[in-house]
C-alpha cells in the first residue's frame, strides 16, 4: 500500500519516466517484439535480462509502454518481495519479528528507495531478488542435513521446500544474477558465507564445499548462458567499456573510489544509518561465529548470509576506479543492505530494549532523510536532463514533419530514452536502426548512405555516441548529409537528394 502511494505521488509530479535510463529500460523491453530485426537478441548484452523479459509482453501496449505503469508494477511489487524477505529472515534467523519490521520499515521509508520503486527502473528487481536469494540461502544452511529443529518450526523458518534442497535458493540466485551486476558479488558472497555457516555447524571442509557447490551451480549455468548469448548478439562476451568517458577522478585509486562510495551512501541514509550497520554487522558476525552464547545456535550463525548485502560495493567499487563517472544512484542497494544490517541488529539485542532501539533508528532515519523530500539526492539526479528533454523538441518537430517512413540511424546505447519520448509522436523502436540490429548496424555505422534517410547523433551526453565517434573519425560518415535540425545535445542529418 505505501509503495503503490509512493507510485502515485511520483506519477502525478511527473517524476515516474524523469530519469532517462527508465525510458531506456522500457525501450530494450518493447524492442523484442517491436524491432526491424524482432526476436530474443533484443534482450541484449550490456543491461541483464530479466527485467526486460518481465516487462516485454506489457509494454507491446502503446498505453503501458507510454506510461511505464507495467515497469512500475513490477518496482512495487519488488520492493514489496525484499521488505517481506528481509523480515522473514531475520524474525525467523533471532525469532525477533521487532527486527524483521525495523528493517522493512527502513527500506521503505528512505526517499531515495521510495522514488526508483515508483519507476521502471531496476534496482527494485535487484531488492527484491538478492533479498529473497540471501533469506531462502540462510534457510538452505539451517535445513541442510535434516528436518528444521523444533525451535526453527516455532519461528517458521526453515520449513519450505525438502530438507537439503537447492531449488528455491537456486532459482532466487538465478533471477538475481539475470537483473543487475550488482547481485554477482552479493550471490557470490552469501553461498561464501553458507559455507562458513556449514562449517560453524559441524560439516568438515569436504561435506560443506559439497554442499555450497550444488548451490552455486545455479547461478554459474545462468552467468554461462548470458554470457554465450552477449557474445552471439554483440560478438562478445562480456561488455565492460565503450559507453562512458573515464572521468572519474577516482581512476587507478581504490581509496578514493571508496571514499566517493561511502559519501554517496551517507548523502542517501543520513549519517546515522550507515554506522549503525557498520556496528550491527560486527554483531552480526561476533554472534555468527559463537563470542557470544547466543551464537551456539544454528539458525543465529546463519544470519551471517545478510552480511553479503554488502557485497554491492563492489561493483561501483571497480567501476569508479576505471573511471567510470560517479553517480548517486550506484550507492542505493547500500541503502537497502543498511536498513537489513540495522534490523538484524535490533534483533540481536536483549528483547526488552529491542523496541525502543528500534524506534530510535526509525526515528534517525525519518528525521535525517524524510521520506518523499523532493531534494532527495536520487531524485535530483533523474531530473537533470529535463533541459535536454526540451531542447530535443525542435529534433522531434522537425522529423514529425518531414519523416518519410525511412530508418533513422540512432545508437540505443545513447539515446534510448529518446526513442521513448518519440513514442508520443507515433515512432515505434522499429522505425530506428540501432545496435540490437546486429550486422546491419555494422554495416550502417561504417556505410549508413545505402541502409539510412536519417541520422541522429548524441553530440554532448558522456563525451558524444558512437556515431558522434564516427562521424569525427571518418571524414566520409556524413558525406552526402545536410544538418536539418539540433536541440538538447541531439543533431539530425537528413540524406541529401
Amino acid at each position: 500500500m505505501f509503495g503503490t502511494a509512493a507510485a502515485v505521488h511520483y506519477t502525478q509530479l511527473g517524476l515516474a519516466l524523469a530519469h532517462y535510463d527508465a525510458r531506456a529500460h522500457l525501450v530494450v523491453a518493447r524492442r523484442v517484439f517491436d524491432s526491424l530485426t524482432p526476436g530474443w537478441q533484443q534482450v541484449g548484452a550490456v543491461w541483464l535480462p530479466l527485467p526486460h523479459l518481465l516487462n516485454a509482453i506489457p509494454v507491446q501496449s502503446d498505453w503501458l509502454y507510454r506510461t511505464g505503469y507495467s515497469g512500475i508494477a513490477i518496482s512495487v511489487a519488488s520492493t514489496a518481495l525484499a521488505a517481506w524477505a528481509i523480515a522473514r529472515l531475520i524474525g525467523g534467523a533471532t525469532g525477533s519479528w521487532i527486527g524483521g519490521a525495523v528493517a522493512a520499515a527502513l527500506l521503505m521509508i528512505n526517499p531515495n528507495v521510495l522514488y526508483l520503486q515508483s519507476t521502471p527502473m531496476t534496482e527494485p528487481l535487484l531488492f527484491g531478488t538478492t533479498f529473497l536469494a540471501v533469506s531462502l540461502i540462510a534457510e538452505w544452511c539451517v535445513s541442510l542435513g535434516g528436518p528444521p529443529s523444533p525451535a526453527a518450526s516455532e519461528t517458521g523458518f526453515g520449513g519450505t521446500g525438502a530438507p537439503g534442497s537447492t531449488r528455491a535458493a537456486g532459482w532466487a540466485c538465478v533471477a538475481a544474477v539475470m537483473t543487475r551486476y550488482e547481485a554477482f558479488p552479493i550471490v557470490a558472497a552469501a553461498i561464501g558465507l553458507a559455507f562458513v555457516v556449514l562449517l560453524r555447524r559441524g560439516f568438515s571442509l569436504g561435506a560443506a564445499f559439497r554442499a555450497v557447490r550444488g548451490l552455486a551451480l545455479w547461478p554459474i549455468w545462468a552467468l554461462a548462458a548470458f554470457l554465450v548469448n552477449s557474445k552471439v548478439t554483440v560478438g562478445a562476451f562480456f561488455v565492460s567499456g565503450g559507453f562512458y568517458v573515464p572521468e572519474n577522478p577516482a581512476l587507478g585509486d581504490p581509496w578514493l573510489a571508496w571514499t566517493q562510495i561511502w559519501e554517496g551512501l551517507v548523502r542517501l541514509a543520513g549519517p546515522a544509518v550507515p554506522w549503525l550497520a557498520v556496528v550491527s554487522a560486527a554483531a552480526i558476525v561476533a554472534v555468527s561465529f559463537g563470542l557470544r552464547p547466543r551464537g551456539r545456535s544454528g539458525r543465529e550463525a546463519s544470519l551471517i548470509v545478510l552480511v553479503a548485502l554488502g557485497a554491492s560495493a563492489a561493483l561501483p567499487l571497480y567501476a569508479y576506479a576505471q573511471g567510470h563517472p560517479e553517480r548517486i544512484r550506484y550507492a542505493v542497494p547500500l541503502v537497502a543492505a543498511c536498513a537489513a544490517l540495522v534490523g538484524a541488529g535490533v534483533a540481536l539485542l536483549p528483547r526488552r530494549i529491542q523496541p525502543a532501539a528500534g524506534l530510535v533508528a526509525v526515528a534517525l532515519s525519518l528525521w535525517q532523510v524524510p521520506p518523499f523530500d523532493p531534494q532527495a539526492p536520487v531524485v535530483v539526479e533523474a531530473q537533470r536532463e529535463a533541459p535536454n528533454l526540451a531542447g530535443r523538441r525542435a529534433v522531434t518537430r522537425y522529423l514529425t514533419a518531414h519523416w518519410d517512413g525511412q530508418p533513422i540511424l540512432m545508437s540505443m546505447g545513447s539515446l534510448a530514452h529518446y526513442m521513448h519520448d518519440l513514442s508520443a509522436a507515433g515512432f515505434g523502436i522499429r522505425d530506428f536502426l540501432h545496435e540490437g540490429n546486429g550486422e546491419i548496424w555494422k554495416f550502417a555505422v561504417a556505410h549508413p548512405a545505402p541502409v539510412a534517410e536519417w541520422i541522429a547523433i548524441e553530440e554532448r551526453a558522456e563525451g558524444g555516441d558512437a556515431l558522434d565517434w564516427q562521424a569525427r573519425h571518418d571524414a566520409a560518415f556524413l558525406r552526402g548529409y545536410h544538418r536539418v535540425a539540433e536541440g538538447g545535445g541531439v543533431a539530425l542529418y537528413r540524406r541529401g537528394r
